[in-house]
């Protein structure tokens, strides 16, 4: 059961509703976790704009999932890894490519480089090693690719904590979290 409430657009301030109809318009759906981030219009326009900008980026739509299916298997929030399996899927991703990231890693080389960063940065707060900055340089990253992925584990975190702190209903289909080994 969600412990934060979930706001619909039948029961919406003004303001929430013309940010949850946006939201609606661009995707077709309001994803519950948009929802919740809504009891907050000022949040939610921020994430809107983290989340706008950081797209707009260098980094492709597949490594971006990469990125969001590692971080959300790290931080175990189930939420965000069916979210981001569903649209891994609508990116082109495989369902064993999918696997990989969720693992640490990816059959495409300089993902997994990218991969491995992101979830080192999680790992250790964001204090990575001068190899680990020289070993994602070495596999083709710019300086600001490597931004922008900092960036993405960020967002992506901060989507793990609304989902789990809130424990919002998961409205995509379902994938469990991988046990550790």
């Amino acid at each position: 059961m969600t412990r934060i409430a979930t706001i619909e657009t039948a029961t919406a301030n003004a303001e929430q509703k013309a940010l949850l109809d946006a939201i609606q318009g661009q995707l077709g759906m309001v994803p519950n976790f948009l929802k919740v981030f809504a009891n907050s219009p000022v949040a939610l326009r921020a994430f809107l704009g983290l989340h706008g900008v950081a797209n707009d980026g260098s980094l492709n739509a597949v490594t971006r999932e990469r990125i969001a299916l590692a971080v959300a298997q790290q931080n175990s929030c189930e939420y965000c890894v069916s979210a981001h399996t569903a649209i891994g899927r609508k990116t082109g991703l495989s369902g064993e490519e999918m696997n990989s990231a969720r693992s640490g890693t990816s059959a495409d080389a300089q993902a997994a480089v990218a991969v491995k960063f992101a979830q080192s940065l999680m790992e250790k707060k964001g204090e990575v090693s001068a190899v680990e900055l020289a070993e994602i340089r070495n596999a083709g990253y710019s300086e600001s690719d490597i931004v922008e992925i900092i960036t993405h584990v960020a967002m992506n975190f901060l989507t793990n904590i609304l989902a789990k702190a809130s424990r919002v209903e998961i409205d995509f289909p379902k994938v469990e979290l991988k046990i550790a080994a």
